[in-house]
């Protein structure tokens, strides 16, 4: 009985290595996948570190096909930002909470001073951009700016899967672009 037992162990032995090597049995199928637009950009929390020396001089926002896209204008190169979901938006120095309206909401942070102009400074929940006609963004709201640290609330229908980065110019300036996407499958799917 014993024997019989260590033939089948070296048995399996030699079936796993096998396997190990060529990869038929460790690797699971590749899923088919179907993303909304072939975004794959995921909803979790994207940032690069650091403090900037610039200054946000606009907040805008537009329309695509397949998201839509807010735009952070700074005066020089934005090296220090975080854009992820919060179930509150505060806003900066205080810790007030800043009413955003939406299924979910993005916290969206630009380690940069504020230009000082009065369409800035309209109040906490004050809202930045008109977001009537957006498929996917719901409210653009000013949550401050402290100590160099300026955050916007974005308000969207739902946790959507969205991608945040940085892109030079105009100028000697730069823009923090941030994309929600208007689904996560596509249409037909639920595996995606």
């Amino acid at each position: 009985m014993r024997r019989r037992v260590l033939v089948w162990m070296s048995v399996l032995s030699l079936l796993l290595t096998g396997a190990l090597l060529t990869g038929t049995v460790v690797t699971a199928p590749e899923a088919s996948a179907h993303p909304y637009c072939g975004q794959v950009w995921g909803s979790l929390a994207k940032s690069a570190p650091g403090m900037s020396a610039g200054r946000l001089t606009d907040v805008r926002a537009g329309r695509h096909g397949c998201f839509d896209r807010l735009v952070l204008d700074v005066d020089r190169p934005l090296t220090g930002w975080s854009v992820r979901y919060v179930s509150q938006v505060v806003m900066d120095g205080s810790g007030n909470v800043v009413p955003v309206r939406g299924g979910a909401r993005l916290e969206v942070v630009a380690r940069v001073g504020v230009v000082p102009t009065d369409a800035f400074f309209v109040g906490p929940g004050g809202t930045l951009v008109d977001t009537s006609g957006y498929r996917t963004f719901r409210h653009v709201a000013w949550a401050g700016s402290f100590e160099g640290v300026t955050t916007i609330g974005l308000g969207v229908r739902a946790r959507l899967p969205f991608r945040a980065f940085v892109l030079a110019g105009p100028g000697a300036g730069s823009r923090l672009v941030v994309d929600v996407g208007h689904e996560w499958c596509a249409t037909g799917h639920r595996d995606c």
